[in-house]
């Protein structure tokens, strides 16, 4: 792709069009917009190409990166309406049951959603609350009624747990 080589760049595409979108849908939740992030992500790795290095990560690892990010920002930016707290541990419980999973198997999303699910309650709904919604840690510390100092804790808990648990999973497919 970052040849430049029109024939290369398709194949780029189509090899990771799936795991592109299955990350982009699984972030923001809806369909069209899942289309508009993945195709920023392609073409913001087709500008970047040049500054792919292997050394820190496999392609897929680099790709899924930019789309994530781009997928966040994308929720931010519309930034939705706040769900309640008592039906945020339906939406966690939901996640991994999603058609997505079966399909993408293997991705960094259906690895996230599980590592998710194996959370405590508390750290589970501080995260996607953060990572997710886009809250500050006192804005989460508001709305579940406890100290920021707690939300907080929940928020780097949840998150070191994450990252154990995927680097475990990364380490398993390697």
């Amino acid at each position: 792709m970052g040849a430049g080589d029109p024939d290369l760049a398709l194949a780029f595409v189509r090899r990771f069009q799936r795991i592109v979108f299955g990350v982009a849908l699984t972030v923001v939740g809806d369909t069209g917009l899942a289309e508009d992030v993945a195709q920023q992500g392609f073409e913001r790795a087709w500008r970047s190409a040049a500054l792919y290095d292997p050394r820190r990560g496999s392609v897929r690892t680099w790709l899924t990166s930019i789309v994530h990010n781009l997928a966040v920002d994308a929720v931010r930016a519309r930034r939705p309406a706040p769900v309640a707290p008592q039906d945020l541990i339906g939406l966690i419980g939901a996640m991994s049951d999603l058609p997505e999973r079966r399909a993408l198997a293997q991705d960094a999303a259906d690895q996230l959603r599980r590592a998710l699910a194996g959370l405590p309650t508390e750290q589970a709904r501080a995260v996607v609350l953060a990572g997710i919604h886009g809250l500050t840690a006192r804005e989460i510390a508001e709305q579940e009624g406890i100290p920021i100092g707690t939300a907080k804790s929940r928020i780097r808990g949840a998150m070191l747990k994450l990252h154990t648990a995927l680097a475990a999973e990364q380490a398993d497919h390697d």
